[in-house]
Order: C-alpha cells, then structure tokens, then sequence
C-alpha cells in the first residue's frame, strides 16, 4: 500500500492523455491529483494526494491485454483504499466491435462483485454530447464528425447503444435526458430499474454541466463509473457532500518551470492540423515534418530534425517536430508501411528526440497525440505526473521529477482532438 491515507477515487485511463484528460478535471473541481504511468511498481508517497489516475496504454491494444492491464491497476487502486473507480476512455467512445470499452468494462464488474456501471463520454465544454443515445462532436454525430476515418478506430455508428452492444454478450441500456431532468433521485431509480431488469452498461445522455452533476449525484455511491472526463469535473462536489473530501485550496499549484521549450506532434486529428498550420503561420521557419517513408529509409532525417531544434533552442526560438498530415497523406504511408509500423516509426523518432532534447536541457515540453504522449512519456522514463493548471479544457501542465535535474521537467499531454487553434503557442504563455 502505498504511503499517506486512503484516496477517494482511483481511476484506470485507457490512454494517456486521456488519463491527463481526467486528472485536470478532478484538480479543477478541487481535488489534489496524481497520475501514475502504468501500475506502479514501488511504494509511493499519497499523503497529500485525493486521487490517483493510472494511465495505460489499452484503448487500441489486444482484448486480452487491455483487460488484464485494466485488472492490474484496479487491484493496486483497490489497495491504495480508493473509494470509488473511474474507468476512463475518450469522449468520443474510441473503440472497436471487439472493444475495448465493453470488455474491460465487463471485467472490472465482475471482479468488483457488482452488476451495472454507467457509460458517460460526453465532455459538453468540448463539444461532445449525448441525446437519445447517439454520440455528437459539436453539431455533427460521431460517424460524420472526421472521427469516422481515425486510423485505428474508426468510429462510424453514433449510436452508443448500438455500438457497446456489439463488444459485450450482456444487456446495454439508456438514461435519456427525459430521465435526467427530474433530477438525482429519478435518475437513481431508473437506474435501479434497469438493473432489476438486468442491464449492466447504461449509456448515459449529457448536453450540459448541469446533466454531469446530475449523474454524479446519482453515481456516487456506484462501486465503478465510466465515461469521458466530463463526470470527472462533477464527482469531487459530490465527493465534500458525502464528507470525504475537504476543501482545498489551489490543488493544481506546481513549482516554477524552467528550460527550453518545445513541441513534439504526431496526431493527424483535425484539431491537431489546424494547430500545426496556425504554429506555421505565426514560426513559419519554426517546424520540421516527418515523414513516415523517410523515417524508414534510416537515421538521416531525425538527425536533421535534431539538428534544426538545437538550433531552434538555442537561439530560445519557437520549435515544433511534427509528423501531422492530412488523412491522403497518412493513408499513403500506410499502404506502403503498413499501419503499425508507420505509426511506430513516428512514434519512436519523436520519442527519440525528446529522450536527446530534454536531456540538453529541455524543462518544458509539450506533446500531442495520445499514442505519441504514450510512447515519448515510455521513452523518458517518467512513471508520475502532478497535475497542474488547465492550458485548454482537458489539456493540464504537469510535472514530473528527472533524475540528474534540479527542476522538474513541465509536460503538457494532448489528446489529438483537443485544444484551441493557437494551443502551440498559448500553451507556453500560460505556464510560469
């Protein structure tokens, strides 16, 4: 067990910036927050700390794998006293027909002892809502939204209902916003109900906080919740009403950041291009591409990536190392590479560089992409993150500790989807 008292909520993240994703919106609603990378090995220190997010690396991996990373984190959560447990998966429900949201939901149930959990994805503040079951990404659903083309899961059914039935052999039920606007109560009931009828997932609509707020009133006694980080943001007002949890003041508080900055970018979201472009239109001598096929040809073009940001740094210039492109691009990489090992080459270039940049004196350090935050946070060697101050709604500064440095290293996580046009530059004038 680890050291200090008990946590109230642990939770299992299926990425990591989804996990980063979490973890801001628990310190926003006042609870003093880690993120551990992986199941942690070795005692740590939890004296001063609410909650714990633990973040894998399962959304897209193997069934079999996901599901017992999944059971290994709830069983050293379950260790550490936490109160209540938080799947966590993206808000747009980022899965396949073999899972892994069902499956790992499924788990995690039965090795509670326990029979229903809700599905809550939607993030309102970032424009991912639920009505009558089917998923939006702002005005548009989920199938015609650019989440559709996602290279490893391609999501084209809005209907959540729909979609989590085709993961899991048990019944998948729905509490519509009729339900929810008579308040906690009805929605306990009606969730009680489909219980008694047998329904073990229950797709929760959401268009709004005041929706969130309701679900974790009525959630807060369920053993296991899952959903995006949007209910994240409620649970901790529930959490003070029930007594278990004090008021806390600036719970997202870091040291002072240091060292040269830079940006690393290997999602193809949407999101992530119309940052790349607004970056290049205001550095435009501040970005290098990657690109998968050069990348296969040997070593030659991440040294000249590395070269251009030393001399980038070293004049404290802005610097961006990205492999984003648009889907015709990427697709073209893929049938000549192959899927995996087109993303893995990028992945590992980009990971290589950060392991080389930060080691010259890199202090802060921006990544974007779930897959690549994954892999460059792996390369590093960081097992835990402090949750900082929010850059953009889902998006904190963290730090973590870097052995031969005296200041910690301040790391921004970004899921591909998130964030503000000029995320790239802003993020950096927001950190102090």
């Amino acid at each position: 067990m680890g050291m200090g008292a008990s946590i109230v909520l642990g939770a299992i993240a299926d990425d990591f910036t989804g996990a980063t994703d979490l973890a801001n919106n628990l310190v926003r609603g006042g609870m003093r927050c880690l993120q551990v990378i992986g199941v942690p090995q070795e005692e740590i220190d939890l004296a001063d700390i609410d909650a714990v997010v633990v973040a894998l690396k399962s959304r897209s991996c193997p069934v079999e794998g996901a599901v017992n990373d999944s059971l290994a984190a709830l069983d050293w959560l379950q260790k550490q006293g936490a109160r209540q447990l938080f799947f966590k998966y993206c808000s747009t429900f980022d899965s396949t027909d073999q899972g892994n949201i069902g499956p790992v939901a499924d788990a995690l149930l039965e090795a509670l002892g326990y029979s229903q959990t809700v599905m809550v994805p939607a993030f309102p503040i970032n424009g991912r809502t639920v009505y009558q079951g089917h998923l939006f990404v702002g005005d548009r659903l989920l199938n015609d939204s650019g989440m559709q083309h996602h290279p490893l899961t391609p999501m084209q059914d809005a209907d959540l209902v729909r979609v989590l039935s085709r993961q899991t052999p048990h019944s998948v039920g729905l509490a519509n916003r009729t339900v929810l606007v008579q308040g906690a109560d009805a929605t306990r009931t009606h969730l009680m109900m489909l219980a008694d009828q047998g329904v073990r997932h229950v797709i929760c609509d959401s268009l709004d906080e005041q929706d969130l707020e309701i679900l974790a009133e009525a959630t807060v006694a369920m053993p296991l919740v899952t959903g995006g980080s949007g209910l994240g943001q409620a649970l901790p007002a529930q959490y003070r009403a029930q007594g278990w949890l004090d008021t806390i003041s600036e719970p997202g508080r870091l040291s002072p950041a240091t060292g040269g900055a830079l940006v690393l970018s290997g999602s193809c979201s949407q999101a992530t291009l119309a940052q790349v472009k607004d970056f290049l239109a205001k550095h435009p001598d501040g970005g290098f591409a990657l690109d998968p096929l050069a990348l296969a040809e040997g070593g030659k073009q991440q040294e000249l990536a590395l070269a251009f940001a030393r001399q980038r740094l070293s004049a404290q210039a802005p610097v961006l190392l990205y492999a984003s492109a648009v889907p015709d691009k990427v697709g073209a990489a893929q049938q000549a590479l192959g899927v995996e090992r087109a993303g893995a080459l990028v992945e590992e270039a980009l990971s290589q560089l950060a392991v080389k940049l930060v080691d010259e004196g890199v202090g802060r350090l921006l990544v974007a992409g779930g897959e690549t935050s994954g892999a460059v946070v792996s390369a590093l060697g960081i097992t835990t993150l402090r949750i900082g101050a929010q850059i953009d709604p889902g998006v904190p500064w963290t730090q973590t500790p870097m052995a031969g440095r005296e200041a910690p290293l301040s790391l921004a996580l970004k899921s591909g989807n998130f964030g503000g046009v000029d995320f790239f530059t802003r993020a950096f004038e927001v950190l102090v």
